[in-house]
């Protein structure tokens, strides 16, 4: 393996690494993160909203097997204080109680996807594809277009569907229970709002 070389820059009186190596660039972020002001930490930057867009289009250019459901789930919190801990607890529960450990990477990529559309069913009652079906010419997805409220019930959602899914309710039960609770926080937060019981 051909060793790589290492440079730096200064950014803002900060020493940046970068190393060069067969395969392209790599600029340490760590150390990029310490310029902007000394107190920003990785997790701060992976919780900002351009941040995951930026990554979400660069994965989707060079990961030929990206989730472009978790990207979504990803998307629609970035920025809230709850973003990395219900996302966390929820992949976790998917992969712990539904994901058997003998199936591809793809396969276990459309059960994530499905329960975020779980998700999005029970909010928006509607599936993300169906979304973008019916609005040809929006930019980003059902999630980027929904007001704060709903993306705090959305997160609240995500939760609360962890929990549902290591008790063992089928999808059907949970997507139920899930509804009911979005329309109940939804009144609270926005008592405009039209969230619709599920037939």
């Amino acid at each position: 393996m051909k060793k790589l070389a290492i440079a730096t820059i200064e950014v803002k009186g900060t020493a940046v690494s970068i190393l060069t190596g067969k395969e392209g660039d790599y600029i340490s972020l760590t150390e990029m993160l310490k310029a902007k002001d000394g107190e920003f930490f990785i997790s701060d930057w992976l919780r900002n909203r351009n941040t995951v867009e930026f990554l979400g289009i660069w994965e989707s250019v060079f990961n030929p097997d990206f989730n472009y459901g978790e990207l979504a789930t990803i998307r629609s919190q970035a920025g809230l204080n709850s973003y990395k801990i219900n996302y966390r607890i929820h992949t976790d529960a998917i992969k712990d109680s539904l994901i058997p450990p003998s199936i591809t990477k793809a396969q276990a990529g459309a059960v994530y996807a499905s329960e975020a559309d779980l998700l999005n069913v029970a909010l928006f009652g509607q599936t993300a594809k169906q979304w973008r079906d019916a609005n040809p010419a929006a930019e980003g997805n059902i999630r980027d277009h929904a007001p704060l409220e709903q993306l705090v019930v959305l997160a609240n959602l995500e939760s609360l569907n962890s929990v549902l899914i290591r008790k063992g309710l089928p999808q059907p039960d949970r997507l139920a229970t899930l509804n009911e609770i979005a329309i109940i926080q939804m009144r609270t937060l926005l008592p405009a709002s039209n969230v619709k019981r599920l037939k």
